[in-house]
């Protein structure tokens, strides 16, 4: 059995008017990063005698969610990439985000990413997260769980 730490978690965004670290330093929030997809990979439908058939799904579309701190810089350089995209379609949809956690071995990878939309904020008593969602094709793979000898680059 081995340990986590967020601390050995690494991610990246790369794409028109952006190249920035936004994993472990970055002022993340304590819920910082998710990983969703969009669709089942898996379609079963039963037929009047109870026959089953399974479609396998080509989709490969998810959602990466990253939760900062309200004081963390990386806001403002998100808010930055994220006004030069949107002023052409040729700057959309271009980011590459990487995700890994070098002792566990996992590695997620986002092609195609777009941000979803500008994010929610709020100003309150105490400081609240920030959270920037992106979509986009998005592959994930678990490592071996830092088990010795067994850890994935």
């Amino acid at each position: 059995m081995g340990t986590y730490s967020f601390l050995n978690v690494s991610a990246s965004i790369t794409g028109p008017g952006i190249s920035a670290s936004i994993g472990a330093g970055a002022a993340n929030a304590k819920n910082s990063v998710s990983v969703v997809f969009d669709e089942d990979k898996t379609k079963t439908d039963t037929g009047s005698d109870g026959s089953l058939m399974q479609s396998l799904r080509a989709t490969q579309t998810g959602t990466l969610k990253f939760r900062f701190q309200k004081t963390s810089p990386i806001n403002a350089v998100l808010s930055a990439a994220y006004a030069f995209q949107r002023q052409s379609s040729a700057n959309w949809g271009q980011n590459i985000i990487r995700i890994t956690d070098k002792v566990r071995g996992d590695v997620v990878r986002g092609l195609q990413i777009s941000f979803v939309k500008f994010p929610d904020n709020e100003w309150n008593e105490d400081g609240n997260e920030i959270e920037w969602n992106f979509r986009g094709i998005v592959t994930e793979s678990l490592g071996s769980g830092g088990a010795p000898g067994l850890a994935t680059p």
